[in-house]
């Protein structure tokens, strides 16, 4: 990789970690073994990347929709945030994280919601990279929530514009991500962060997210660093 001043460095990453219970079927293990492995290479990713000079990474963990899947592996996804938190929470504050939380606190149980609360304040005051938190999260509930927050505020019709939606979201003071990444190879947003990626840079890379390395990491950003961002205008190029 080249040097860091080099590159065109994203400052907001999103990636959507897919490809848990694939990696885990492969190898003849339960789908859970799969979400426990993913989990453990949050660190991993999250140090890549604010080594590369990314402020803010935003990691897709748990959907609006994804409490439709069965009972035991929702309660298996809960307890993998929980001890997330407990492992991983006190490393992550000495290097300088700073946890955010975007969707809906309010489905979690009160034990698990209170340790994520006391996450974000306890790395409130970090400045070396945000790590977000997309957990009970929905990229059209995001939408409709915003809407109601907006009608609820008063704000007469004529007055609502791009920039009163964007601060009426749940990243609210948050760049929208330069780039989106989504392991495993499948090629769909998946209700994730719609509002803000409508000029992210997407890849696709064909591992699992288990498997995704720190070079990993650093060949897309890479790759990034050479696209023509246009935004709907003409190249500068």
């Amino acid at each position: 990789m080249s040097e860091k001043s080099d590159l065109q460095v994203p400052a907001h990453v999103a990636i959507i970690m897919d490809g848990n219970g694939r990696w885990a079927k492969e190898r003849g293990l339960p789908r859970l073994a799969g979400h426990r492995a993913g989990t453990k290479n949050l660190r991993r990713i999250i140090r890549t990347a604010a080594d590369a000079g990314v402020k803010h990474i935003t990691f897709y963990a748990f959907s609006t929709e994804n409490w439709n899947r069965p009972e035991e592996e929702i309660k298996g996804l809960m307890a993998l945030l929980a001890e997330f938190l407990e492992t991983e929470l006190q490393e992550l504050h000495k290097e300088g994280a700073r946890l955010l939380h975007i969707g809906h606190l309010e489905g979690l149980a009160p034990s698990l919601r209170k340790k994520v609360e006391a996450a974000i304040e306890l790395t409130r005051n970090n400045t070396r990279i945000d790590v977000i938190l997309a957990f009970n999260y929905g990229g059209r509930d995001e939408i409709v929530s915003a809407i109601k927050k907006i009608i609820k505020s008063g704000v007469p019709a004529e007055a609502v514009d791009v920039k009163l939606v964007s601060d009426s979201m749940f990243t609210a003071g948050i760049p929208d991500p330069d780039l989106v990444i989504r392991t495993s190879g499948e090629k769909r947003t998946s209700n994730f962060l719609t509002w803000q990626t409508v000029y992210s840079e997407w890849f696709f890379p064909e591992v699992y997210w288990p498997d995704f390395s720190g070079e990993d990491l650093l060949k897309i950003l890479e790759e990034y660093s050479k696209r023509d961002r246009r935004f709907g205008g003409l190249s500068k190029k």
